[in-house]
């Protein structure tokens, strides 16, 4: 068992509903949606979650110096993983600020600090990206990206590779979609569609499957 899979089912961070589709953002129809902002309200969630973070951190970035949240939903769990590990935290601004000292970055990181950054949840990873290019921009060592959840979807696994960068989560889609399945969130047939949906976001035929 997956058990931070299990933790996000729990507690209805996710939705798994092939038959009436949710739109993301960008304007995609998509079987899953992923609310990963219910965390912070459960405390035995999070704390697992945190941990877990935390000690994938330690283990694959042992150089680690500071952690980094993304803006906004990585925030909460860097202040918690960064509380964990004892170390300095910062932000990055989803806009940079039209006042004061203009900054981007909130927070204080040393030139060259290592730092991890942390993101709830990974579709394309283009909005973590650029928080990592804003990071490398100022001169500070960006070791990798940690998300609690990643779909696992090609333009991400590409975005990552063209910005050469390292990324780990906690949980993925396969991994979700065993346990929603044996957990009867979903039939087998609803997880055929949802991972047909993930490995072609864009193709509208996985609702006929």
């Amino acid at each position: 068992m997956n058990k931070i899979a299990n933790e996000l089912l729990k507690i209805k961070a996710v939705f798994l509903r092939p038959s009436k589709p949710f739109t993301w953002a960008s304007g995609i129809i998509s079987p899953i949606y992923t609310d990963n902002r219910l965390i912070i309200s459960y405390p035995k969630t999070r704390d697992y979650i945190e941990t877990e973070l935390a000690k994938l951190i330690k283990s694959k970035f042992p150089k680690v110096k500071a952690i980094v949240g993304t803006s906004t939903a990585g925030i909460p769990h860097a202040a918690y993983v960064s509380k964990i590990l004892n170390m300095p935290m910062a932000y990055v601004r989803a806009k940079v600020k039209d006042h004061g000292r203009a900054k981007a970055i909130e927070g204080e990181l040393k030139l060259s600090c290592p730092v991890v950054v942390i993101e709830d949840l990974l579709s394309t990873g283009n909005s973590c990206l650029e928080v990592v290019k804003i990071l490398r921009t100022n001169k500070i060592n960006v070791l990798g990206v940690v998300s609690i959840f990643n779909y696992g979807m090609k333009p991400c696994i590409q975005n990552f590779k063209k910005n050469k960068c390292i990324v780990y989560s906690l949980c993925n889609l396969d991994e979700l979609i065993v346990e929603a399945t044996k957990q009867k969130f979903i039939s087998k047939q609803e997880s055929k569609q949802i991972l047909n949906f993930r490995d072609e976001p864009s193709n509208s035929q996985w609702r006929t499957i």
